[in-house]
């Protein structure tokens, strides 16, 4: 039940066709505001703890995520359009 609940959270947000970022046609936008949310709870994350130290390593890990799932996403849809 857990992992469900925890599955279906994450998709509600990284999957963009479920995602109310989905009503944006073009990935390369839904992309950059996904990584503006991101970095926007960086910040708001490390406000909250106090440190900047905090916010460098949060940014960079949300930079890296996102960065590896828009590859990956991007790999998989050119390879879908070249069949």
């Amino acid at each position: 039940m857990l992992k469900e609940y925890i599955y279906n959270c994450w998709t509600a947000v990284m999957d963009s066709e479920k995602s109310p970022l989905r009503h944006i046609p073009n990935p390369a936008v839904r992309h950059m505001i996904l990584q503006i949310l991101a970095w926007m709870w960086c910040i708001i994350f490390s406000l909250y703890i106090g440190s900047y130290i905090v916010f460098g390593l949060s940014a960079a890990a949300h930079a890296l995520l996102l960065a590896g799932i828009a590859i990956t996403v991007s790999t998989f849809e050119t390879a879908r359009r070249k069949k």
